[in-house]
């Protein structure tokens, strides 16, 4: 599915299932919540803290796609093609960082890796 395809389907999905998008500004809050949601399960999965019994089932990529629903309902309420800024948003990095990482000391592979 392209990310155009995506923004198609949850609109249609917002139509027939979620009666309108909710605020932008609910949106954003909602939005905000559910990163938290995937930082917890990374911080137990990657990290020294330790599942509760209700986060046990909790799954990193439902997680993930929960955050990019919001993302997408954001882009379609205010009118941003996600494609199209994507695209733009590569060539910035890719001009900016081009040599950057690559000499960037600190991410160079230890032995040990």
């Amino acid at each position: 599915m392209t990310i155009q395809q995506a923004q198609k389907k949850v609109d249609q999905w917002i139509k027939q299932y979620g009666v309108r998008y909710f605020s932008e500004l609910t949106n954003m809050a909602m939005l905000t919540e559910e990163v938290g949601e995937v930082a917890r399960v990374i911080s137990r999965t990657y990290g020294e803290q330790s599942f509760k019994k209700k986060d046990l089932d909790k799954d990193l990529g439902s997680e993930m796609a929960d955050v990019l629903f919001v993302l997408i309902c954001l882009a379609n309420q205010t009118g941003i093609d996600l494609t199209k800024e994507f695209e733009k948003n590569m060539i910035k990095k890719t001009k900016r960082d081009s040599r950057r990482h690559i000499n960037n000391k600190k991410l160079k592979l230890s032995k040990k890796q």
